[in-house]
């Protein structure tokens, strides 16, 4: 898997990020998915914060997403969908891998920011893939960005015709 920081992401799709990174920021709390020592995936809560040019995840020390990531970086986030079935501004996910900060001038800078609940475990998410998906009339419509790759557009209609990239 082939991941890549934030800022390489906004700088190679800025229109995508910010739509994406907007999706994010109409709720607080998301979905965050990730692998147990046996390898069947975890589902947890979380709050995702976009600053100082990142995407971080924090979590409580201890806790098993925690030592999921610990143990294997690899997580998939998905964007909070609602409160009701329209999702007028799209299904979003990140998935790549999340490395654990201790540098503690980046753990400094990220307090004095966010000002987390202490004691805190933060990781920074180095995403490879973004994803949305949303409805145009009738069509589904999947964005879909992976590092060193143009953002593809693939729409489906509500029929038997195949996918068609646009």
């Amino acid at each position: 898997m082939t991941s890549s920081s934030w800022q390489d992401f906004r700088a190679a799709e800025p229109a995508f990020a910010d739509t994406v990174q907007k999706r994010f920021q109409q709720y607080k709390h998301h979905v965050l998915a990730t692998l147990r020592k046996d390898g069947s995936p975890r589902v947890t809560g979380l709050e995702a914060e976009f600053r100082l040019d990142e995407l971080w995840l924090g979590m409580m020390p201890g806790s098993r997403k925690a030592l999921d990531l610990r143990r294997d970086p690899r997580f998939a986030l998905q964007a909070n969908p609602g409160p009701d079935a329209e999702m007028a501004d799209g299904d979003v996910r990140i998935s790549g891998r999340a490395v654990e900060v201790t540098d503690p001038a980046v753990l400094a800078r990220f307090v004095e920011a966010v000002t987390p609940p202490e004691p805190f475990l933060l990781f920074r998410a180095e995403p490879a893939e973004v994803v949305r998906t949303g409805l145009d009339g009738d069509d589904l419509v999947v964005q879909v960005w992976r590092p060193g790759h143009a953002l593809r557009t693939i729409r489906r209609g509500n029929d038997d015709s195949p996918p068609r990239e646009m």
